[in-house]
């Protein structure tokens, strides 16, 4: 394979990789809970999308709107039911309630549509390809996922930046009590975190699924994935997060293409290297929390 395919490939895989982990640091960055569960969020939300295509035989756009739909109520039902109960939860607490949501996710998922691979076809074709300059190939599908991507970054910056709730969202984040003393509803904007994070999480997935098998498993490796590029870009920076997307696609990419046995590891080298020497990411900042 090419240089320049691996280089283009690489960074389209990493723009999926960032816009996951988009998922997982929408929710950090608004109530500090890492959200083991975004991975099968993003998969059911997925099936539902591949349940209406194939069953209802309702064209791909309605099926993943549909899908839309889905995963925002799916995100508010999970904060609502399962989170927001949880009577000043420890930090293991959280995560435990996040890991139990996975697996109970995982198994309706297996019990509904089985267990057995299917294809989910997409418009964007990863077979038909484009010779941008000798040896640099695109896909249909890496154009689609670049598209995507810049349009989901300009949206996320107007929105933190010049909205009232993206404006609510931070300040949430940044002290949960002082926003409420200022009026701010912040069970509802923990609510809409959710919502918002569980459909970037499964706009990436219909995107990761034109590269892989549809199954109930289909999105841990991807998560796994996503969770390092959020890890290396800052877990508290958005923009970090597609950076480190786009350095996780290019390292798994040209590692997998020199070692392809070692492959299935480069996530889990890069979160232990990340943790050890920059704890905070490439661009995140490290608080210390007086009390």
């Amino acid at each position: 394979m090419p240089f320049g395919q691996l280089l283009i490939e690489g960074l389209a895989m990493g723009a999926c990789y960032g816009l996951f982990g988009l998922a997982v640091v929408i929710i950090y960055k608004t109530s500090e809970v890492v959200n083991f569960a975004a991975g099968d969020m993003a998969m059911f939300s997925t099936f539902v999308s591949f349940h209406v295509l194939t069953v209802y035989g309702a064209p791909f756009w309605v099926s993943f709107l549909a899908a839309l739909a889905f995963a925002a109520l799916l995100g508010v039902f999970i904060e609502f039911f399962f989170l927001r109960p949880a009577k000043n939860p420890s930090l293991l607490g959280l995560i435990v309630i996040t890991i139990g949501t996975q697996l109970l996710l995982a198994g309706v998922a297996s019990w509904k549509w089985g267990a057995e691979q299917q294809a989910f076809s997409i418009p964007f074709s990863y077979q038909v390809t484009y010779e941008i300059m000798p040896g640099f190939v695109i896909s249909q599908w890496a154009i689609a996922v670049f598209i995507i991507a810049a349009l989901i970054m300009a949206f996320l910056y107007f929105f933190f930046k010049h909205t009232k709730l993206g404006t609510a969202m931070r300040a949430t984040q940044q002290n949960k009590h002082a926003a409420k003393i200022m009026g701010i509803k912040t069970n509802r904007v923990f609510a809409f975190a959710w919502a918002f994070s569980s459909v970037i999480g499964v706009t990436a997935a219909v995107l990761l699924s034109a590269r892989t098998i549809l199954d109930p498993q289909f999105m841990m490796e991807p998560f796994l994935r996503a969770f390092a590029a959020a890890v290396l870009g800052g877990l508290m920076s958005i923009p970090g997060v597609l950076i480190g997307g786009g350095i996780m696609g290019l390292i798994e990419n040209f590692f997998g293409y020199a070692w392809p046995t070692w492959k299935p590891i480069t996530a889990f080298v890069v979160i232990v290297l990340v943790l050890c020497i920059r704890p905070a990411g490439l661009f995140g900042k490290h608080y210390v929390k007086k009390v």
